[in-house]
């Protein structure tokens, strides 16, 4: 066996975590936001309007949901649809790089599933 130095020489991780840097703290930034991963989740199954997200992400406000929306937008994780219809309607959905957080949401459902005790779900 390769002695202690030699092993913490090896890393491969930055020295220092930093979003603009360290590919992991800037997915961490993504999905440790409070009510992001619900958001992808629910929008896993579909286009979604406002109200429906609001009334399956219990607790949010709708101030917090419209300002978590925007940013998911900016972010490119989702993309807002609006229809001229009347009443307008609008929709969200996600977009190729919001439907690639959808393996770490399957995760976090098998995690919960095996060792919190949320089996509400199937995995």
């Amino acid at each position: 066996m390769r002695p202690y130095n030699q092993i913490v020489s090896s890393r491969t991780m930055l020295p220092i975590h930093a979003a603009p840097t360290c590919s992991v703290a800037g997915a961490a930034e993504i999905v440790g936001s409070k009510w992001t991963v619900l958001i992808v989740h629910d929008l896993s199954e579909g286009p979604r309007r406002f109200t429906e997200l609001e009334r399956s992400c219990a607790g949010i406000s709708p101030r917090t949901l419209a300002e978590r929306l925007r940013w998911l937008e900016s972010e490119e994780i989702v993309v807002r649809a609006s229809y001229p219809e009347s009443p307008p309607r609008v929709e969200y959905a996600l977009t190729g790089k919001g439907k690639a957080l959808l393996p770490v949401v399957h995760e976090m459902r098998r995690f919960g599933h095996d060792w919190l005790g949320c089996g509400v779900h199937d995995t």
